[in-house]
């Protein structure tokens, strides 16, 4: 299995960390998707995010790659086992990326200072909204480690990197965003430049 991935979008961390909560023997190739590799061109027809190889199975879309892990792999279950709470864990993973990930983008790209302050403040507002929810539950809306907390704290790693500063009453959402800084997994599959952005 090859993992192609770039060293500082969080959706390719997410993946990185699965495959790590996971313990999957990989083999990581680090592509600037800027300059996109030949093979790649092949694989992924958008030329841009990840791309996953797996035998004759090629995937490139994060949130494709989650689930086949899960599946291919279901040991550490990150997904719940029955339906109601599978697809809830789908809509809470595509409200982050509405709510969330859609404004990292506006920052990626160094729009305007108008729209880059707009991407700060909703992203602000969006994540101090889920600090009451992360008071209740060791994970996000769950007693497990999911998939959820996989597509979440790879954003909140990158706040600092985003000039992001939540106010006090987010603190429930920042201590969870630390204790899961320090899991096992989530540590060995930062790239150098993802760590720096905490130094």
């Amino acid at each position: 299995m090859t993992l192609y991935s770039d060293n500082h979008c969080p959706e390719n961390h997410c993946v990185r960390w699965v495959v790590a909560e996971k313990g999957i023997y990989y083999d990581l190739q680090l592509a600037d998707i800027q300059s996109t590799p030949p093979q790649l061109i092949k694989m992924n027809p958008y030329k841009e995010g990840i791309t996953f190889v797996d035998r004759e199975v090629v995937l490139y879309e994060a949130q494709i790659i989650f689930e086949y892990l899960d599946e291919r792999f279901p040991h550490p279950p990150l997904m719940p086992v029955d339906p109601v709470s599978r697809a809830n864990n789908r809509l809470c993973r595509y409200r982050i990326q509405r709510d969330l990930y859609n404004h990292v983008k506006v920052l990626e790209r160094g729009s305007s200072k108008k729209a880059m302050a707009t991407a700060r403040r909703k992203m602000r507002e969006n994540l101090t909204s889920l600090a009451p929810i992360l008071a209740q539950k060791p994970f996000f809306m769950s007693d497990e480690f999911s998939l959820m907390d996989c597509y979440l704290v790879p954003l909140l790693w990158r706040l600092p990197a985003f000039g992001i500063e939540l106010p006090r009453q987010a603190e429930p959402l920042l201590n969870y965003a630390h204790r899961l800084f320090n899991r096992e997994a989530f540590q060995t599959c930062l790239t150098k430049i993802e760590r720096e952005m905490r130094i």
